[in-house]
């Protein structure tokens, strides 16, 4: 992934996961990295994630980061819990 903005190292959550970039009218896979990590004032949870600008033309290097309060990120957790039970059976 080149002109990567998430540090990749051995603390990244999810590294070259399948990933998918959608505008109006295209789409396109693209390798994804996903983080999570404490905020840097320690009051909160942050979630980052990058998709490879390379797979598409025109997408300029970016992350999206989601800010999210301790509660915000217990909900997100159990909300993907479901999720991944409702896959399993």
């Amino acid at each position: 992934m080149a002109d990567r903005i998430v540090s990749v190292n051995a603390y990244t959550t999810f590294t070259l996961l399948d990933g998918e970039l959608e505008g109006h009218g295209w789409r396109t896979d693209a390798p994804a990295v996903v983080n999570v990590t404490r905020a840097d004032d320690g009051d909160g949870v942050v979630l980052e994630f990058e998709l490879d600008n390379t797979a598409a033309d025109g997408v300029p290097a970016h992350a999206d980061r989601l800010a999210l309060s301790a509660a915000e990120a217990r909900e997100l957790a159990a909300e993907l819990a479901s999720y991944a039970d409702r896959v399993a059976d």
